[in-house]
């Protein structure tokens, strides 16, 4: 079965009122938008450890949120499921005039600025013209992304350094606010500053084209293969990291570093 109108089918018998699956019944779009997030986040994983058979899979498991969500909608009759694939294929045609139609695009950057400039219209038509830059921004994006996406916001709008050399000064001035913060004692203060600290190195990886979210999360990959490789190699000497000497885990951690690990 692998046509969608196979996946359609077994989301409504799982949602049937009265022979469906207990738990899917029970669900709201409140209680599943976790699993949504936890599910995109799945699929960056995959295309991040180069798995194309897991990728396969985690795509399926993503595809089966929307189909869960649209299904939701449709039992209170608010949109269904073509509702939601016509609304993008609309969107898309709308916003590609230079592949649907006879508009001239001539490269990427002119595109995401013409891209920018179809969502604004689009925001007029619905009334919405008046809104701040910065106001569709989600609250639920991850931090990192969302700090990412209101930097870019206010780049857009002229609020924004010349060059990534005043993010990079900007770190270096965050960093001796925090300081000062530290030697005071005030948590509220060093939380504030820690944050600011971020929201400078998220605005660096703008200015240099990164992906803030993505560096981390490969950096927190790094890190644990690391630390399994200490712990391993302690094991392998009879010992473990409450046993071993600080001194003895660096060194063993300067070796992950030099396998690539």
């Amino acid at each position: 079965m692998s046509d969608i109108s196979g996946l359609v089918e077994i989301m409504a018998r799982l949602r049937h009122p009265v022979d469906g699956c207990p738990w899917d019944l029970e669900q709201d779009f409140h209680s599943i938008a976790p699993y949504t997030i936890e599910e995109a986040y799945e699929v960056a994983d995959a295309i991040a450890r180069g798995k194309m058979s897991d990728l396969c899979e985690e795509l399926g498991d993503l595809l089966f949120q929307v189909i869960y969500h649209a299904r939701m909608a449709q039992e209170q009759g608010a949109f269904d499921l073509d509702q939601v694939i016509a609304g993008i294929c609309e969107k898309l045609v709308s916003r590609h005039p230079h592949v649907f139609a006879d508009e001239e695009i001539a490269d990427s950057r002119a595109q995401t600025q013409a891209w920018d400039e179809h969502k604004a219209r689009e925001k007029q038509t619905r009334g919405q013209g008046d809104s701040g830059a910065l106001d569709d921004i989600p609250l639920g994006l991850p931090a990192l992304t969302r700090a990412a996406k209101l930097g870019r916001r206010a780049g857009k709008a002229g609020f924004d350094w010349p060059d990534a050399q005043g993010p990079r000064d900007k770190i270096g001035e965050e960093l001796d606010e925090l300081d000062r913060e530290i030697e005071t004692g005030d948590r509220q203060r060093m939380h504030q500053e820690v944050g600011d600290l971020l929201f400078a190195v998220v605005n660096l990886c703008r200015h240099h084209e990164l992906d803030p979210e993505a560096a981390l999360r490969d950096s927190n990959r790094r890190f644990q293969r690391r630390f399994e490789y200490v712990e391993h190699a302690l094991a392998g000497e009879g010992s473990s990291t409450r046993q071993a000497s600080l001194e003895r885990m660096d060194a063993l951690w300067a070796l992950a570093k030099q396998s690539g690990r």
